[in-house]
């Protein structure tokens, strides 16, 4: 029996692209992320806020830097400002969703970096981990039948976390600021950024006690993400 033929796309009116370059995609987008729009945004923690939004190439979504103070005048000063990489957390975030601790973290770190005087929060277009909104509400029922984070991701085909720190990188780099400190509990975060060429001078912990309701889940970034509980 002769072997099927796979019609080439041309004919067909479709575009076809190399493996290597769909896979490439994330990162050739993250190096393209340009300034487009900014403005001062007074926050309730933080009266001298300003944000700035980046835009890929490709015209993809946006992801917005939260600049509290002047910290890309401390960083041309050699300084290392306070920063913080936090994936956008529609429930967390906005409904104040007690299964997770991304609420209490954004607000705290815009806090904190008022504190101290100046600091740079990258408010990044990567819910739930990178897998997008719909599918962190399905890992949800996942969780709910017994399921952890981790065990949920792995069960829609998604890795544990798929989010890249190159997009941060390229935001830092575009603000000057090469060298930061960085608030978090997470030790893939230092290692990814500074694997992205930013200089991670010092970790700064950033943890809120368990609700009630979030305790598996925050036990569960400790044990199974390696997140530091200082």
């Amino acid at each position: 029996m002769p072997e099927a033929r796979v019609p080439e796309a041309a004919p067909l009116g479709l575009f076809s692209l190399p493996a290597a370059e769909v896979l490439a995609y994330p990162a050739t987008a993250a190096t393209t992320l340009t300034r487009v729009a900014e403005a001062r945004v007074p926050l309730e923690d933080a009266p001298e806020a300003r944000i700035v939004a980046f835009r890929a190439a490709d015209g993809g979504i946006e992801h917005l830097a939260i600049l509290v103070g002047d910290p890309e005048g401390l960083s041309a000063a050699g300084g290392a400002p306070l920063t913080r990489v936090h994936s956008e957390c529609f429930t967390g975030d906005l409904l104040g969703s007690l299964r997770c601790d991304c609420g209490p973290q954004l607000r705290g770190a815009i806090a904190r970096m008022a504190q101290d005087g100046a600091g740079v929060l990258l408010y990044l277009a990567q819910e739930g981990r990178g897998i997008g909104l719909v599918n962190k509400l399905r890992a949800y029922t996942l969780q709910d039948q017994g399921l952890d984070t981790l065990d949920a991701n792995r069960a829609l085909g998604y890795g544990a976390d798929e989010r890249g720190f190159l997009v941060a990188a390229t935001m830092l780099r575009q603000l000057g600021i090469p060298r930061i400190r960085l608030l978090t509990n997470n030790p893939d975060k230092v290692a990814g950024l500074a694997a992205c060429g930013i200089e991670v001078a010092g970790r700064e912990p950033h943890r809120f006690a368990a609700n009630g309701v979030n305790d598996h889940y925050l036990e569960t970034k400790a044990a199974r993400f390696g997140h530091l509980l200082r």
